[in-house]
Parts: C-alpha cells; sequence; structure tokens
C-alpha cells in the first residue's frame, strides 16, 4: 500500500507507534504510566509496592498489546532480575532524575515516593487519560494478579518468552538488562511453567491463534504504514 498524498492529509494515528532495528517500539505517555501508577494506588488504599505496581502495569499493558494492538503506556520494556520492567514508568514511580522537567512535575501532582518501597497517591486520578480500553487492562491485571504480592508477580512473569529469552543471560551474569521486543509479547507461556504455580499453573493470557496472528499482523501492518508515512516530504 503506497500513500502519494502529503503528511497534511494522512489522518491515520501512528504517532504511538516507533520502527527501530526492525523492532516494534511505541512512543511513551508518561501521564498514562504516571496516572496508571496512580489508578493502582487508589485500589490498593492509597499506595502500593513500587516494584508490585511496575508489575500488574506490565500485565495490564501485555492484555492491551495482544487484545488492542497497542499496550496502555507505550512503554519500552527491559528484561531484568525480578522480570519485565517498563523502564520509563519505573523511572516515573522513583521520580527519577532522568525525567524531564515536564514529565517530573506532572508526576509530583499525582503520586510520590512514600520511601524506598511503595508509591502514594497524593490526587485524584485524572480518568481523562484512559480510554475505556486502558481502564479494562488495568481492571484485569487488578482481578487476575493483585492478589500476589511483589515477588509473586515477579516470579508469574519470568513465565512469558519475552522474559524467558533472556533468562540464562541473567543467571549467568553476563548482563542485567536487556531490552526487549513487543513482538514477544504474542507468544504464549509454556503450559505447566512452574512460574504458573501462583495462578494454579493457568496462563491467563492465552488467546486464539488465529485471533494473535491477526493482531500481531495488524501492529506489524501499521508499523509498515508508519515508516511509509515518514517518507512523505513535509
Amino acid at each position: 500500500m503506497t500513500y502519494n498524498k502529503s503528511k497534511q492529509t494522512l489522518k491515520f494515528h501512528y504517532n504511538s507507534i516507533l520502527i527501530r532495528d526492525m523492532c516494534i517500539h511505541f512512543n511513551f505517555d508518561f501521564k498514562k504510566a504516571a496516572q496508571s501508577l496512580n489508578y493502582l494506588a487508589k485500589k490498593f488504599g492509597g499506595k502500593i509496592n513500587k516494584m508490585k505496581a511496575i508489575k500488574l502495569i506490565y500485565f495490564a499493558d501485555r492484555y492491551h498489546l495482544r487484545k488492542y494492538g497497542r499496550p496502555v503506556t507505550n512503554d519500552e520494556y527491559v528484561a531484568m532480575e525480578y522480570g519485565p520492567v517498563g523502564s520509563k514508568t519505573k523511572d516515573i514511580a522513583e521520580n527519577s532524575s532522568f525525567l524531564d522537567t515536564i514529565e517530573s512535575e506532572y508526576n509530583k501532582q499525582y503520586i510520590e515516593k512514600q520511601d524506598i518501597y511503595d508509591i502514594q497517591s497524593v490526587h485524584d486520578v485524572a480518568m481523562n487519560v484512559f480510554s475505556d480500553s486502558d481502564i479494562e487492562a488495568l481492571e484485569f491485571a487488578i482481578k487476575y494478579f493483585g492478589h500476589l504480592d511483589q515477588f509473586q508477580l515477579a516470579k508469574v512473569s519470568h513465565a512469558y518468552p519475552e522474559w524467558k529469552r533472556f533468562e540464562k543471560k541473567l543467571e549467568s551474569g553476563s548482563g542485567s538488562v536487556f531490552n526487549m521486543d513487543y513482538e514477544d509479547f504474542f507468544k504464549d507461556a509454556v503450559p505447566g511453567n512452574e512460574h504458573l504455580a501462583p495462578l494454579e499453573g493457568k496462563d491467563l493470557f492465552v488467546m486464539d491463534t488465529d485471533d494473535k496472528e491477526e493482531m500481531l499482523n495488524y501492529v506489524k501492518e501499521q508499523m509498515e504504514l508508519k515508516n511509509q508515512w515518514e517518507q512523505i516530504p513535509d
């Protein structure tokens, strides 16, 4: 499919999709990341363990990507010792010096570190940043994973192929952080994986093979269309 129109006339919403190193990437949405942390803190009585929140957002992002073709936060995921980590969501949760001024000031309006382990909500959630499907994904994570503590969640996250591919490297000490590819998020956990024990061995992300392939192809198609769009002169 080729587009000969100018950029000004194209109505596609490709601003969220990036193409780099032949992998699927998205433009990070810092407001959704901050509000996701805030939403989860509210759901758990006003505060939540930082690692637990980051893991729940990972499960929400995984769910939303597989069902709707994009994550909630559009974060860059890395594989670390305790599982997949949304690297920029982690910066938001820690109000890291890596945040720019706009991100940091926005963040401070809604959440703050209570101590080195917990995040506290300090303002009502700005629900307008979310779509209905974003909330659906967050509620999915809460419903099926919210009863687990941060270490149980880390264990469960080790069941999924996007982390498993780096397991040996992490165990060998050849590195502590590895960039993950969203395409791997479309792969299923191996049935009976020991890491799924806290969920009674169930992979809660299983979907019809045809639906999964269709959604992955849709995401790849969007990547290609964005690539064509970026080649169009202004």
